[in-house]
């Protein structure tokens, strides 16, 4: 049996003819970066979300690096970000010029420590530190309390990696509306993901939300006059027409997935790998259903692997320990939960469309590795 981590065609398939208008409607009015597509897209996300702006973008990194840029973050500033989460969120950091400041991650949920944030704002800093990007990673937020009374004791911005958990709340309110900015992804393999690249920003600031959409095209608010130096960051309307018609769909996608990772739990209980924890304060959505091993993952991929389900580790270096970041002094050992992380974690396929087959399949795969 071959089990992808993701089946697109299964997603679209029930939904291809709105899919296909939405297409047709692009290409009939030839409007293709930023048309009105663009703004009532950005309009269903903010009655979804309940944030006031929304900011269609290109794609979830630029969605970092504008919020940054919004908020004041520039060149010589510090960025405290997870040292265990995908590259995107320190690179957005770095290509502004600013410099990633890693913290640990909490053992049980793989978000920011709020200990290590901590830990990082009263040491001493050669830098200033300027704002905190906590990364709900999987699918799950992070305790966006501690992170906010964190910032207001320190006089920081925050900025919501979301980029994983769009949908998923905190208390009630959706990831991304709780800090001064959230970016969004809706690369094609994310919970909502368009047909290609595309990104979108959430704020509740209006003046915030003003910088954002001059930013994001070319420093203009008026064609051909430069208020600021701009970036080509712009959202094609075929993306957000796309993503309009999926973004109804969302929750009852994120329901479906819900039930495959109960089904999972209810299944791998008792045996020696540890299943999602999921605090109080979140709902999970499952963009990854990540497994822990009680020692190295590498056996569960290897045998996963070989009877055909596609399991991954996400992610198997720190950030820390990325080449691209050695210039920033970090060393093997700095963080201790980010490191072990990334050597006991990985996924299961996970995704509305898996049959009952399928499920059974991959939960006696997992007895057999343990069993062999």
């Amino acid at each position: 049996m071959e089990i992808s981590a993701l089946d697109l065609k299964k997603q679209i398939a029930p939904i291809r003819q709105e899919i296909d208008a939405a297409i047709k409607e692009a290409i009939d009015n030839t409007s293709f970066v930023l048309g009105q597509g663009v703004a009532n897209f950005e309009k269903s996300v903010v009655k979804y979300s309940g944030a006031k702006y929304a900011v269609g973008v290109s794609n979830g990194t630029d969605a970092i690096m504008l919020a940054l840029l919004a908020l004041g973050v520039g060149p010589g500033d510090g960025v405290i970000c997870p040292a265990f989460t995908y590259y995107a969120t320190a690179g957005a950091v770095a290509n502004i010029g600013a410099k990633p400041v890693f913290s640990d991650i909490d053992r049980d949920t793989y978000n920011i420590s709020l200990e290590g944030i901590e830990k990082v704002l009263s040491g001493k800093n050669k830098i200033k530190i300027k704002a905190i990007i906590p990364v709900h990673l999987y699918g799950q937020c992070a305790d966006m309390d501690g992170v906010l009374r964190l910032a207001r004791k320190y006089k920081l911005k925050v900025v919501e990696d979301t980029a994983q958990a769009f949908g998923a709340e905190y208390k009630g309110k959706k990831a991304g509306t709780l800090g001064d900015c959230g970016a969004v992804s809706f690369y094609p393999g994310k919970n909502l993901g368009a047909f290609g690249d595309a990104g979108l920003i959430l704020t509740n600031n209006k003046i915030v939300a003003e910088r954002l959409n001059i930013l994001r095209n070319q420093g203009n608010k008026n064609k051909y006059y430069h208020l600021v130096l701009g970036r080509n960051n712009r959202m094609d309307t075929i993306q957000a027409l796309v993503l309009d018609v999926k973004l109804r769909y969302l929750d009852g996608w994120n329901k479906k997935r819900q039930e495959v990772a109960r089904y999972y739990n209810e299944n791998l209980t008792g045996l020696p790998v540890k299943t999602p924890f999921v605090p109080s304060y979140t709902t999970h959505i499952y963009h990854q259903y990540t497994l822990r091993a009680r020692g190295s993952n590498k056996k569960f991929v290897e045998h996963l692997q070989a009877k055909g389900i596609d399991t991954r580790v996400f992610y198997p270096v720190p950030l820390h320990m990325q080449k691209c970041f050695k210039y920033l002094g970090y060393k093997a050992g700095d963080f201790s939960e980010a490191e072990s992380g990334a050597k006991q974690t990985f996924t299961l396929p996970i995704y509305p469309e898996l049959t009952m087959g399928e499920k059974d399949y991959i939960i006696q795969s997992i007895k057999e590795t343990i069993n062999g």
